[in-house]
Order: C-alpha cells, then structure tokens, then sequence
C-alpha cells in the first residue's frame, strides 16, 4: 500500500467525529468534557473510557489504552494504518489516493490480491459444496455425528472438498483465473506425465483460515475416517504466514476484548466446541508452534492466555515453548488441566459447559507447572536440583515485573533449597547456579524505590514539555538521555521536541501514526487527565523529576552490586567485595541525601 498524504489524512480526522464513530460500537453516555462507556479493549464494570469530542481522541483510564480515530479502529478491526484511513475516508466520502508506488511494489500488491480473491472463490465453492453438493453427503453425516450443524457451519464458513481429482481447479479454470496465480495458492498443483493440475485438498472436511480483516487466506483439511494424513494445510504464501495466524481469531477477538482471556487450544474442532458451548474465545495455531509473533498478537486483545493443550509429553512441550513466547511480552498465562484422554471438543460433549467451566477454575500459572515439571524430569541430586533450577531462571529472567520474579524466584528457592539471595542474583543474570546451600552474607536491602519506578515522574515532565515551552526548551538543552529512561517515554518527548514550529509551538493535534500504540496511549492519557497544577511551578516539577531520574539510576546500579557481591562471594574474592561493598555505602549516602 502506497503512502496516503498527510494533508488527507488530516481531512479526514477534521471530518471525522470521534464520538460518533465509536458510538456505533459502544454505547456513551455525556460526562463534563467528555463522553463515557465501558471500555472495549478490557472487562470494567464502572466506565472509565473517556471520548473527547474537543480534543477528537479518547483514553481508557482502566487500562491505559487510547490514541485517536484511526487508533480505535486500528485496535477494534485489526486493520493497518492505511486500512483505518481508508475506512474512515469512505465513511465521512472523501476518496484516499495513495502517493505514487513503484511497479514492483504495485505488482506485489496486485499479485497478493489476486491470491486472497483466490481463497474467497474456492471458499465459497467448498462451503456451497458442503450445504448442497451430492459428493458431501459423508462430510454432513460427520459434522452432524459430531453435533455440528447450522450456526456453526456458517459462523466459520465450513467447506468440503469433492473426491474428484481437479473439481477446483477446474472451477478455478471456469471463473478465468489464470493458471499460474491459482498455483501460487498451493490450492492446485501441478499434474506429472502430461496429466493436468489436481486439487490439494481432496475428499476433506476443510476449515478456512481468516486474517483479522476476514479475508480467507488458507485452508486446514480433515480426512473423515483413519487414513493419514489426518490433517493437511495450505502452504505458506504472500498472504498466508501461519506464524503469524491464528485459527477463530477473527471470530474470537470481540469475546477476548470483553473478557481479557484468550484459550489456546491445539485443534480446529476444539475451537469449534468451546465457541459452540459459549467460550467464544478460543483460538489454534495452524499446524505450528506458538511464535513470537502470535504473542505479541494476542496481546492485542487478551491480557490473560489459558493453554488448553494435551497432557501428554508433546502437549507438555508445546505448553512450555508457548510459555517462553507469551512471558515475554508480559502476558499472564495459566495452564488449564484436562482429565487424561479427554481433550475441549470431547470434554465439553461429556460434562457440558459447568465441566469445562470447572476446568477453567482450577487453571495454574505456567510458571509454576513448569518449576514441578523440571524438578520431575530432573533426578533429585544436588547436580538435578542445580539443572532443573538453571531451567526455571532462563524463564524467571523474561518476566518483565521485579515482584513476580522476586516471588517466583523464592518459591524456586523453597522447592530446590538452594540460597534465596543466590538466586535473586541469578534472576537478574548471572552464571551458573553453584549446588550451596546459604551464602555467607546478606547483601545490604535497597532503599525504598521512588515514583520514578513507576514511571510517574517521567509522566510530570512530558506533560510540561506539552504545556510549557521554556520547559520543553530546556529539556532539549539538558538531553533526554538524563531525563527518560523509559525507551517509550524518551521516544515521546523526542517526538514532542520534533513537533514544534518554527516559534518553537507545538501543534494542537500531537497523533501521529509514526507513534507507537504504547505512546499514543500515554499522550492521549496526558491530554485527558486531570489538571494537577502542571504550570504552577514548572521549576520545582522539573527539579523534582530529574531528581527521580538519578534516584533511579543510582537504585539500578544497586541491584548491580547485588548479584556482583554474591559472585564475589561465590569465587571467594574478598578485595572485589570489599569495593562492592564501599560503593554500595556511597550509593546509600547519596540516596539519603535524596530523600
């Protein structure tokens, strides 16, 4: 997609009314300045999502979410930058026209859309051939053996593939499609010895793939008997990256949103079960281990992921590599155990929903199931005690807040019986765990962390930087690396320092699609909230902040010293603890001084 200028994206937002706009999702009641409702983007029972039809942006003071139109349709449908201006274009009738793109790019473009047209084609013929076709009559009795009818079959658009050898591909062929984009799809294949393409899929139930903007971008095929393979999928393509996909997902994104929780399970008919007996939530990845980039998806719509995943070693497998991949982009996960044998589809038949709700309940953090599953496989010497807690920390270390590594961290030290404090330091990063029992020393406690660690003093001095102009000039002069040392809030102000005019003003609109959702979150936050007195005394807030800030980084370099004196202590290296020592006593006197 070609670049779309910004004097018409800036039409569009002076066209556009943002109360409006969200009003057609959520009901909002006026509130003094603004409008309020539940917020959509996590479970609230009072209403703390404010629309400022000023200001034309809204903030959730909740859950921290917020940003301006295209922001809230970005969040709400999924889609691209590009996608909400032109959404919003035609809503308010002014014609998008991107900025010229190169012929390679506009052939790559054109050839992507010619593959999902593609997909819709033969998706409609599979799901006809499903409701109607004489060559499906085993693939209905399945689906209604297995209780799947009706809604179901339309709400996921459900499909068969004939037994014939070309039935698609010669469907294709008749709505004059060229031979060589349908191939690209992977739906067809190239026939051997002069005979012509034949269908991928054959003889299947077939379960379309959506991206979040609906359009079907593969298949997942079942076979109806025992014969293997049981499950075949369309191959990667232009338009299809199955690390990045989820099956359900663009059925399921509503019902994460309003309740915060994802379920994870490992198949297309679980997906099916949990959706049909009300958990709507449910997603599968396609045939492929849970990425990275499925993470930080789900992280769009979900603040809590339950693992529905098999029992055996295998599903134990995928339940951990899933866990390394949704700790580290700060999601809680649990794990959700399952009575052996039984898996969602087949649970929900026999107990009904009050069964797996049950389930549900009784779900345990990953972490802890991990810290039992590695002290199991592990013999119980000092030596296995040793390895399975080296397997904890490499985890413990991606958990992105101190107070759930210090708790997991101690729960680690009363199950294995090695040194708290030893492990705090290996938490943090360290080498390998030495098989002591108690360290020779308690290192020094840390003072009490300032609001800094909060981010709150960072918060009073970008809110000057919007209000002040002398402020945001002496920001500049003093440098932002003295002053942030949050990577997002240092972005913000560096682009609140990029924003002024030429008599060095900021403009009244400040969102950008050049912000991350991260910061345009935080500066509609700083714009909505309330007037605490931001300007009354600029240089004692500034004074202040900047006083948080080296608070901080003398508090970062005491947990240095931490984990440095306990390997000290470890190699025996009296005159390297004593430094240690004699600057941690340096750091305190500066600290108090602070205070």
């Amino acid at each position: 997609m070609g670049r779309i200028p910004d004097d018409k994206i800036q039409e569009i937002r002076d066209r556009t009314d943002i109360v409006e706009v969200i009003s057609s999702y959520l009901p909002l009641k006026h509130s003094g300045a603004n409008h309020q409702g539940l917020c959509p983007f996590h479970q609230e029972k009072s209403p703390s999502f404010n629309v400022n039809s000023t200001r034309q942006i809204f903030h959730c003071f909740g859950c921290g979410v917020g940003g301006n139109v295209f922001s809230f349709l970005m969040r709400m449908e999924g889609v691209s930058f590009p996608e909400a201006v032109k959404r919003m274009g035609e809503r308010v009738g002014i014609e998008v026209e991107e900025e010229a793109v190169s012929p390679e790019e506009l052939r790559q473009r054109e050839a992507r859309e010619r593959l999902v047209r593609i997909n819709e084609v033969a998706n409609d013929f599979y799901h006809q051939v499903l409701l109607e076709g004489d060559g499906a009559v085993a693939g209905r009795r399945y689906l209604r053996q297995r209780g799947y009818e009706g809604e179901t079959v339309r709400s996921y658009q459900l499909g068969f593939a004939p037994e014939g050898w070309d039935a698609l591909a010669t469907h294709l062929a008749q709505k004059g499609f060229s031979t060589e984009d349908v191939r690209q799809t992977g739906l067809v294949r190239p026939g051997k010895q002069g005979r012509g393409d034949y269908d991928l899929f054959r003889n299947r139930l077939l379960f379309p793939i959506h991206d979040l903007q609906g359009r079907v971008v593969a298949f997942g095929g079942r076979v109806l008997d025992d014969s293997l393979p049981k499950y075949i999928n369309s191959p990667e393509t232009t338009v299809y990256h199955k690390s990045e996909i989820f099956y359900g997902l663009y059925q399921a994104r509503d019902a994460m949103r309003h309740s915060g929780e994802a379920l994870v399970v490992e198949g297309y008919f679980d997906v099916l079960a949990l959706h049909r007996a009300g958990f709507a939530g449910a997603v599968a990845t396609c045939g492929t281990a849970l990425t990275a980039e499925h993470a930080r998806l789900l992280k769009r719509y979900a603040e809590k992921i339950l693992l529905i995943f098999d029992e055996d070693a295998a599903g134990r497998k995928a339940t951990f590599r899933a866990m390394d991949a949704l700790l580290s982009v700060g999601l809680a996960v649990s794990v959700v155990g399952l009575p052996v044998g039984e898996d969602p589809d087949s649970l929900v038949k026999a107990r009904g929903e009050a069964g797996f709700r049950e389930c549900l309940d009784a779900a345990r953090p990953v972490l802890e199931v991990f810290i039992e599953d590695q002290l199991r496989v592990q013999d119980d010497s000092v030596e296995g005690r040793a390895r399975a807690a080296e397997q904890v920390l490499e985890r413990i270390r991606r958990l992105p807040g101190d107070l759930e590594r210090s708790l997991y961290t101690k729960r680690l030290a009363e199950l294995t019986g090695f040194d708290v404090e030893l492990l705090q330091g290996k938490s943090r990063g360290g080498s390998a765990v030495a098989p002591v029992r108690r360290a020779a020393a308690r290192p020094v406690a840390d003072p009490k962390p300032p609001a800094i660690e909060t981010g709150q003093a960072q918060k009073y001095l970008l809110r000057l930087m919007m209000v002040d102009d002398q402020q945001r000039q002496r920001v500049r002069e003093e440098g932002l690396a003295g002053l942030f040392f949050n990577e997002e809030n240092r972005g913000l102000a560096e682009y609140l320092l990029g924003c002024e005019d030429e008599d060095g003003r900021l403009p009244d609109d400040l969102f950008s699609p050049h912000l991350s959702e991260t910061q345009q979150s935080l500066l509609s936050g700083l714009t909505l909230g309330e007037d605490l007195g931001w300007a009354d005394n600029p240089e004692k807030i500034f004074t202040d902040c900047r006083r948080a800030v080296s608070h901080y980084v003398l508090k970062r370099r005491l947990k240095e010293i931490g984990a440095l004196e306990i390997e000290a202590k470890s190699n025996n290296d009296e005159d390297t603890l004593m430094q240690y020592l004699r600057e941690r006593t340096e750091i305190n006197q500066k600290l108090k001084k602070k205070l």
